[in-house]
């Protein structure tokens, strides 16, 4: 298989198990339906595996699809920081599928072959995402992200899903149109080229203010990245099935955002522009703040959920951090961290769907006792905990460890703080969690309960994903040795 044929494949996939599962939903059974997808999706990560011995070889294996306009394609490029949330998410995502069957079957939802229909085509977004050779084919990936997800958060279709999904739709499609398709018109202009290039586009063609404002509308623009203060349709996105949460949270949405940051620094601005100007000092700070602030949110939530939405907006900051530091160690570290938050944190939202799913709790102080009951659903919490806050044995410890050492190198001694005060606000909202579920005593409620742990499968999932985060803490240094050659390391 050649690479441009693996590139396509790694997009078709994902459409041709979308269609599959409309045609089966009409035709065949559940199982049949929920089968075929599951099995179909797993072929998308050993295809995106193909990719890697070139990679690493130090080849950038391209395809352009189609020319839209004169000099402007449609055009995919598979680089080191790419292959990373390619992996990710082609990964997870059967994962989230046969995931996504246990929720949806054990709590009787609605329209479950629109739900899966639309789950699928998101796939097909983000692996367009990951691969975009250019700021137009980015931008044309990241609005059908946009609108294939919109279903899924609007999936219950009452009131309440209805609102989050118009806040959703309005503040990513505000925020993409006003301001990241102005910064990519106003980079065409100055720079003569949209592609992404090693060092990046810019330097040389923007000087002064123009480069902090620019920068402002790609970080803002970038809408998914959760900034604040644009951040509320991701806690709002809430009242979506847990499935979604995890699709939002994990495989597609948030880190399509992060990774577009992250990708805009480095392959558009360069890291010597910035750091050079200084041009990204206020986005430290900015991302700082939204780090410590979220933290501080999540601490005054009953709602296991929305604990862990607000969880997810603070670590989505890391990675702007990192990619704001304009230094080398922040660069790897940041992308390290789209890998470690996403494992670590579909692991918790497994969770709180499969405690849901089990008992119909959805509130953290209805969990006193609950562990005892359900062990290894609760050991798969422990070990995401873990992963977030930054402990070994998972992966989460590295990438906090690069971004710290990111810190040092950008002489900005006050970040180290912020992400060491971070990790005690981890520690603060999420620990409590485990104390409460094996150490309290059960309420009545809860003692009546049979000992038995979850449905197997929303048990499997987590648990799978629980040991991903303890590979990566061992595999940690072959994604370093991915990375570096983008910063020249």
């Amino acid at each position: 298989m050649t690479a441009q044929t693996a590139i396509l494949l790694t997009m078709i996939i994902p459409l041709v198990v979308a269609a599959l599962v409309a045609i089966l939903g009409r035709v065949a059974s559940a199982n049949v339906r929920d089968t075929v997808m599951v099995v179909v999706a797993a072929s998308l990560f050993p295809v995106v595996m193909t990719l890697w011995p070139e990679v690493t070889a130090g080849g950038r294996p391209e395809l352009i699809w189609v020319e839209m306009f004169p000099g402007l394609p449609i055009a995919f490029k598979v680089e080191p920081l790419g292959l990373v949330f390619g992996m990710v998410a082609s990964f997870l995502w059967p994962v989230t599928a046969l995931y996504g069957i246990g929720y949806m079957r054990g709590h009787h939802e609605k329209h479950q072959t629109r739900f899966f229909f639309y789950f699928s085509a998101a796939i097909s977004a983000a692996m367009g995402i990951a691969w975009s050779g250019n700021l137009m084919t980015l931008f044309a990936f990241y609005e059908a992200l946009t609108l294939s997800t919109y279903p899924l958060v609007a999936h219950h279709q009452d009131e309440a899903s209805l609102k989050a999904g118009r806040v959703y739709l309005g503040i990513l499609l505000f925020t993409s149109v006003a301001f990241l398709l102005s910064a990519i018109v106003w980079t065409g202009s100055v720079a003569g080229t949209l592609d992404f290039r090693d060092g990046g586009i810019l330097s040389g063609h923007v000087h002064g203010w123009h480069v902090p404002v620019l920068l402002g509308l790609f970080a803002y623009g970038i809408g998914k990245a959760a900034l604040m203060p644009f951040h509320r349709w991701l806690p709002n996105a809430m009242v979506a099935p847990t499935p979604v949460s995890a699709l939002l949270h994990a495989v597609a949405v948030v880190k399509a955002g992060v990774f577009s940051v992250m990708k805009v620094v480095v392959y558009v601005f360069g890291l010597d522009l910035l750091s050079s100007t200084s041009a990204s000092v206020w986005l430290m700070y900015v991302a700082a703040f939204t780090i410590l602030t979220a933290s501080l949110i999540a601490m005054t939530k009953d709602n296991l959920k929305e604990r862990l939405a607000y969880s997810t907006i603070s670590q989505l900051s890391y990675i702007v951090l990192g990619a704001a530091m304009a230094t080398k160690a922040g660069f790897v570290g940041g992308s390290m961290h789209i890998a470690m938050h996403a494992f670590g944190k579909i692991t918790l939202f497994f969770v709180a769907g499969a405690i849901y799913v089990h008992t119909h709790k959805k509130y953290v102080s209805q969990l006193d006792g609950l562990g005892r009951k359900m062990p290894l659903t609760f050991l798969a919490f422990g070990i995401g905990t873990l992963s977030i806050i930054g402990l070994p044995p998972t992966g989460g410890m590295w990438s906090k460890w690069f971004l710290a050492l990111g810190a040092l190198q950008a002489e900005q001694p006050l970040l180290v703080a912020v992400f060491m005060i971070s990790s005690l606000l981890n520690v603060a909202y999420l620990l409590p969690i485990m104390a409460r579920a094996f150490f309290l005593p059960p309420s009545e409620e809860t003692a009546a309960l049979p000992d038995k742990d979850a449905p197997w499968a929303t048990l499997v999932p987590p648990l799978i994903s629980a040991v991903g985060c303890i590979v990566l803490f061992f595999w940690a240094d072959a994604l370093r040795s991915l990375l570096v050659p983008v910063v020249g390391v």
